[in-house]
């Protein structure tokens, strides 16, 4: 008989790539992950893992069996979420959430959720959606709130569940107003780092307008480019949600076209039916709702 903790040890090498790297997503030094593994392989009377150099790759048996340990540890997901119709709130839900969202949305959340359930725990970390996306495949998170930027489309995990929330419109920022994006072309720029989403999808858009970004300031938090922009430092673009309801400190011009991007949650399949991710996304959605309202 399988351990599904070894299973699911298995499940991660095969996502993450390597030893030390499911050390440190579980918590578990490298010699304990590598043990559990030499038992799984003993219990399955076959090779799972063979060398490749200085590190280990799983073999045809080894991919087959992680195969399956997915859909085990999917099955147990299910059996979970059904107990817990019998006692909702009984495991509490993982959050992963980029910033703007844990600013406008999360608050606004939780608020709902001590009238709704107030027995249920509610765990919050920001992550990026890249990130966020990953690790809810690999168990490490039971939801994600992302965004897709308009033609920049993100990579569909096979057996996660996406519910769109809504848009957010992207503007332009600046200290002293823009005719428009073109205008801003001898402008120092502010913009997030390299390989995010937002980025990629920034500086598209200043070439759609002709030119090269000079981007000078790389910061992952938002909240920090807009005091570089107020004070005229920089331009950039800019997510509404950021506001959070407050008055902008800087001056917003509508891009060509107007566009937004989208914002949605994410939950693994076996998880849509567990009471507590249920709830925790309604509640998600009417915060998204109600914002937009006012």
């Amino acid at each position: 008989m399988f351990e599904l903790r070894r299973l699911r040890l298995l499940h991660e090498l095969a996502l993450r790539g390597t030893l030390s790297a499911v050390a440190e997503a579980l918590a578990y030094s490298p010699s304990t992950v590598s043990q559990q593994l030499a038992q799984l392989e003993r219990e399955a009377g076959v090779p799972l893992l063979e060398p490749d150099g200085r590190r280990v790759r799983l073999t045809e048996h080894g991919a087959a069996l992680a195969a399956h340990a997915a859909r085990a540890l999917a099955l147990d997901e299910r059996i979970r979420a059904e107990l817990e119709t019998l006692r909702p709130g009984v495991a509490p839900v993982r959050i992963a959430v980029f910033q703007t969202a844990a600013r406008a949305l999360v608050p606004a959340a939780l608020t709902l959720l001590a009238e709704r359930a107030p027995q249920l725990r509610v765990e919050v970390a920001e992550t990026p959606p890249e990130e966020g996306l990953f690790e809810l495949s690999a168990r490490g998170f039971d939801l994600v709130i992302a965004e897709q930027y308009p033609g920049h489309t993100r990579e569909h995990r096979s057996g996660l569940e996406r519910h769109l929330l809504g848009t957010d419109p992207v503007r332009v920022a600046s200290a002293d107003g823009a005719r428009d994006l073109a205008s801003l072309r001898s402008r120092p720029w502010v913009l997030e780092p390299r390989g995010t989403a937002a980025r990629d999808w920034a500086v598209q858009q200043c070439r759609a307008a002709g030119f090269e970004p000079d981007v000078r300031f790389e910061l992952a938090d938002l909240t920090a480019h807009v005091p570089l922009i107020a004070a005229g430092h920089a331009v950039g673009l800019l997510p509404d949600l950021l506001w959070a309801g407050e008055r902008p400190p800087l001056r917003l011009t509508d891009l060509p076209g107007a566009p937004v991007r989208e914002v949605f949650t994410a939950v693994r399949r076996s998880d849509v039916e567990r009471s507590g991710i249920r709830i925790v996304r309604e509640a998600l959605a009417d915060a998204f709702a109600a914002r937009a309202r006012a």
